[in-house]
């Protein structure tokens, strides 16, 4: 075989026509006639050159071949070289040449029809010894020209746009504070001890212990995220910006707004983790993009103070607006016919978008759980339902009600066009670096679409045992009922009651790596890693029964069903806990002893229920008294008489009830508590099960064993001076009931 030479290098190298294009200085012989050339097997010129200037191979022929140019008609043996030639000094080319293989003059390899295109880019070169130090040269200046437009997309800087500002540099903080000098590895280990014990960020943990000052902190966060760290001198928003971002949202997503400049807001942020919440302020706005800065926690707040005092609006002064907006009118009554293209203009208006954002960070920060749009023929209403309690809010104008439902439509990625079947969606914010989901529900009716949505905001809900708000009697029976290794445990209430919250957090506190927990749930409403969660679908088929007799083949340890809705789920579950599994599921009974008629009256059998059953779990939610206006008063004789109990049980006992003030909208309560009532399922109980007892009797024996009513945990509420009467007795009944 006769390799090919290069004249351009200065070692024999192997022939290498096809990986690497730029290599050739030069194709086109000085000697050959401009003409095209006779053309070789791989599409170079076949014919002989003078070896030129470069140094004598020693198994080199007297006549040797320029590069890729065999010196006969047989096929070139080094088409599938082993190592591709490199004359060139340009390391970094072969990992742009693979892409585009022609692109610096390639050998005719690559172009058979064009064998004088590699030839083309030296213009002529000598075979005196110019020819040499001109081709590499030229073949390496081309390379450079395609370096640069790979490397610039590489590095375009994008930490802090609001698609992808939840990403940092990829350092964690303890490096980045060893990187700046703050601390050093030991320091690091100590800290890393220390938050892992505490349950802090390892940055706050090195502020507690004296390491780093909250200046280095910020200094450390901006360098991870990739963040422009200003001073409290930088702090000064523009007139456009707070125009822009309206003082409900500012306090709700805790961001300052700096600047409005061409579609792009800027804002002040004081802590990294609120970053994905800049999508949910673009998609709100309705602006191309937003920028985040960083600056101390301390003064964001007291400029935000500042800047928005005497500027707040209120939903009020908005809707007041609205109704005096000519160019916002809507049908009225009973929808006929829709424009869809001036709905979709009428829902992108900017009143209609300010309404809209204003009443869902109403409701977040009133910590509400419903919203609820309703039309009617001469009015539409708007309400929302904090703490279980439906409240009237100022009704917008009935011509909005098309724009108010489209708009909600748009961001539930619904069909707007749709207005006869109901709809499902889902909207997902991050406001202050929590997840608030919320799904809606549209129902046609005879005037327009009802609108519901239903706010989780995940951050108010604690999936804590300790924060459930049982006793600490209840909450030890609770915990070592759920730790047992198999067996079924019910929670029942009706709808609303803080049933999926109490499991959730049981599981949470179950969830161990050595634990395979799976649920199947109507809807999933908790996102918890190391848990597998099935949502049940049953227009497909994917009923309770379906998954868990599938969820019985993955080798769980816990399973969770939503609910246990007829005999074939409840068959499953028993044969679950039969062969070693825990249950968790819930039922819908007024109280704990009832759960057992109702499962016998489903058709289980009472020799399954004894085998299997647990425990049982009832609960109730009660609004408690605001702390800022509770007040003592003394009840009337009616009142006591509501509770079932005599004045001589209620001697020397303090009452409480809420005046009403600003902070809890002057309603008198703020926030809710759980009243639990527990049955341990024992020997006698079982006993008494098999013999086909009635629910009276259970109860008796339930509470001879100990078991605490509802009622009963409401009178320690409300001699504790957490929640009223009212509450108490709204929610729960007696004996005698």
């Amino acid at each position: 075989m006769t390799p090919n030479e290069n004249p351009g290098a200065k070692k024999p190298v192997p022939p290498t026509p096809m990986t690497k294009p730029p290599v050739p200085p030069a194709v086109k012989p000085a000697t050959a006639p401009p003409a095209a050339p006779r053309m070789g097997v791989a599409g170079v010129p076949a014919k002989p050159l003078p070896p030129g200037p470069a140094p004598a191979k020693p198994n080199a022929p007297t006549a040797a071949p320029k590069p890729g140019v065999p010196t006969t008609n047989k096929v070139v043996p080094a088409a599938p070289g082993p190592k591709p030639v490199a004359p060139t000094p340009k390391p970094t080319v072969p990992g742009a040449t693979p892409t585009k293989p022609a692109a610096p003059g390639a050998p005719a390899a690559q172009a058979p029809g064009k064998p004088a295109a590699p030839g083309a880019k030296p213009p002529a070169p000598a075979p005196a010894g110019k020819a040499p130090p001109q081709a590499p040269a030229k073949a390496a200046a081309k390379p450079p020209a395609n370096k640069p437009a790979i490397s610039s997309e590489k590095v375009k800087p994008n930490a802090v746009r609001a698609a992808t500002s939840s990403k940092s540099t990829g350092r964690r903080i303890g490096q980045v504070l060893i990187d700046l000098g703050f601390i050093d590895e030991d320091q690091l280990w100590e800290v890393l001890e220390d938050a892992k014990s505490t349950g802090q960020l390892t940055g706050q943990a090195a502020m507690n212990r004296g390491l780093i000052t909250e200046n280095q902190l910020m200094q450390a966060l901006a360098e991870q995220f990739s963040l422009k760290l200003l001073t409290p001198e930088d702090l000064k928003p523009s007139s456009e910006a707070l125009t822009l971002v309206p003082e409900t949202m500012s306090s709700v997503y805790k961001v300052l707004p700096l600047s409005y400049v061409d579609g792009t807001l800027t804002v002040v942020l004081d802590d990294p983790n609120k970053l994905p919440s800049l999508d949910d302020l673009r998609n709100f706005l309705g602006i191309k993009e937003v920028i985040a800065t960083l600056a101390p926690k301390q003064a964001v707040d007291e400029v935000l103070a500042k800047c928005y005092l005497g500027k707040e609006e209120s939903i009020m002064d908005l809707i007041s607006s609205l109704n005096e907006d000519d160019e916002m009118r809507g049908p009225v009554g009973r929808e006929t016919s829709i424009d869809l293209s001036s709905l979709i203009e009428m829902q992108d208006a900017a009143p209609v978008r300010k309404l809209i954002n204003m009443v869902m960070l109403l409701a977040i920060k009133d910590k509400a759980s419903d919203i609820h749009f309703e039309p009617f023929e001469e009015e539409y209403k708007l309400r929302m339902r904090c703490d279980g309690v439906m409240y009237e809010m100022v009704p917008p104008p009935r011509h909005l009600a098309m724009a108010i439902s489209t708009r909600i439509k748009v961001m539930a990625n619904l069909d707007i066009a749709e207005r006869r079947l109901p709809q499902d969606g889902r909207i997902e914010l991050n406001v202050g670096g929590n997840q608030v989901d919320m799904r809606v529900s549209v129902l046609p009716t005879m005037f327009g679409e009802s609108v519901v949505i239903r706010v989780l905001d995940k951050g108010n809900v604690g999936l804590d045992l300790n924060r459930v708000g049982m006793v600490t009697s209840t909450l030890d029976l609770f915990r070592t009922a759920i730790k047992k290794p198999n067996g079924i445990f019910l929670v029942t209430g009706p709808t609303g009651s803080g049933k999926t919250t109490t499991l959730y957090s049981a599981l949470n506190e179950l969830n161990d790596i050595s634990e395979k927990i799976i649920t199947c749930e109507d809807p999933v409403e908790y996102d918890i890693d190391g848990i597998i969660q099935v949502p049940i679908n049953s227009e497909i088929g994917v009923t309770f029964a379906n998954v868990l007799r599938a969820i019985l083949r993955q080798d769980p340890d816990k399973i969770l069903v939503g609910e246990i809705r007829d005999l074939e789920t409840a068959q499953i579950a028993v044969q679950a806990a039969l062969t070693g599994h825990m249950v968790f599921s819930t039922l819908h009974t007024n109280d704990a002893p009832s759960t057992i008629t109702r499962l016998r009256d489903m058709g289980l059998e009472p020799f399954l229920i004894t085998a299997t059953l647990e425990g049982i779990l009832a609960q109730r939610l009660v609004r408690k008294i605001c702390e800022d206006c509770r007040t003592e008063f003394e009840p009337s004789q009616e009142m006591v008489m509501e509770l079932n109990v005599t004045p001589k049980e209620v001697a020397g006992k303090k009452f409480y009830y809420g005046k009403g003030c600003d902070r809890c909208n002057n309603t008198g309560y703020k926030g809710r508590m759980g009243l639990f009532e527990l049955i341990i399922m024992n020997d006698d109980l079982r006993d008494m099960v098999s013999a086909g007892a009635s629910t009276d009797q259970l109860r008796q024996a339930c509470r001879k064993f100990g078991m605490v009513t509802l009622r009963e945990a409401g009178l320690n509420a409300i001699f504790d001076g957490k929640s009223t009467i009212d509450e108490v007795v709204r929610e729960t009944v007696t004996e005698d009931d």
